[in-house]
């Protein structure tokens, strides 16, 4: 991930923003019984480097999925930003993929960065439609909103139609700074989401620190942690998000999505399994997994990672 890169990390506060006040009132009005479903991903299974470390040795990669889908939990599924695949396609995917599995498909390009939303077209229940393909294993959608997506009227009543319009499930992406200054643009547009159940996408990156804003709109956390190879402040970060999302668990939240980014791939799943020591340690009921880095390439050895 090229946005909000920065190459100096030694002037970077990484410290998580406290909770907006909105965050106790979502929290609060979860009122759903269970374990926390915390789901755990990368941002695709097509990484060959993976094969001996995650994947058998031998993996070809029509099978990627199938054991990427058995490693992690989840995908942030960039895919579907480019183009709109046919029902035959989400079938296979469906098909090939674990039974707990959760596709988190990113809106279409043509879509999140058309000045009208693409509404005066069929595009948007195009999408929609082909995302229910994936049925029980369609997690939250994800609207990346373009940099010059800023706070004006003009701006807020087309995001309210296409909200209004969108039929699965929806987190959204904010990246013009002007939602985060001082003001009421960012709490009008907080609470247009929070009014049609959208999630937000809370993203933690070196670069820009204003979209690490922490807010909740909807019974679920969707955090895209862009990492630095393991850097000592990567340790730092992911023990700070622990503990928050640790504590908006005990407060009612059931539903997690951590997405891991790394500059190296091989990364990923390293930095994944720091995690997890941590959340399995929580004293909540867990419904989760982690990837287990394999040894010589064969399935259930595992390999010291500290």
């Amino acid at each position: 991930m090229e946005f909000g890169k920065t190459s100096d990390l030694s002037a970077v506060d990484f410290s998580l923003p406290d909770d907006p006040p909105v965050n106790s009132r979502i929290l609060g009005g979860a009122g759903v019984e269970g374990p926390v479903e915390f789901y755990l991903g990368a941002t695709g299974w097509s990484i060959r480097e993976w094969v001996g470390l995650l994947y058998p040795k031998g993996t070809k990669p029509a099978q990627y999925l199938h054991h990427y889908s058995r490693q992690f939990n989840t995908i942030e599924f960039n895919t579907t930003y480019y183009r709109l695949p046919d029902a035959g396609l989400v079938q296979r995917w469906y098909e090939q993929s674990a039974a707990d599995f959760r596709f988190c498909p990113k809106v279409m390009q043509s879509i999140s960065h058309s000045r009208d939303f693409a509404l005066g077209s069929d595009l948007v229940d195009r999408f929609c439609e082909a995302m229910k393909g994936f049925r029980e294993k369609l997690g939250w959608c994800f609207l990346q909103l373009p940099p010059y997506f800023g706070p004006s009227e003009n701006n807020l009543q087309s995001l309210e139609q296409l909200l209004a319009r969108i039929s699965v499930p929806l987190c959204v992406e904010l990246r013009h700074e002007g939602w985060f200054e001082d003001g009421s643009a960012g709490s009008e547009l907080f609470g247009l989401l929070e009014k049609y159940g959208v999630g937000t996408v809370i993203t933690d990156v070196a670069g820009r620190r204003d979209v690490c804003h922490m807010t909740l709109t909807a019974p679920v956390a969707m955090v895209r942690f862009v990492g630095n190879d393991l850097h000592p402040t990567d340790t730092q970060r992911l023990q700070q998000w622990a503990e928050r999302l640790h504590q908006w668990c005990e407060q009612g939240l059931r539903e997690v999505y951590f997405f891991m980014h790394q500059p190296d791939e091989q990364n990923v799943p390293l930095a994944c399994r720091q995690l997890m020591d941590l959340v399995e340690k929580w004293d909540l009921p867990l419904k989760t997994r982690c990837p287990q880095i394999l040894q010589g390439g064969q399935q259930g050895e595992q390999l010291s990672l500290f």
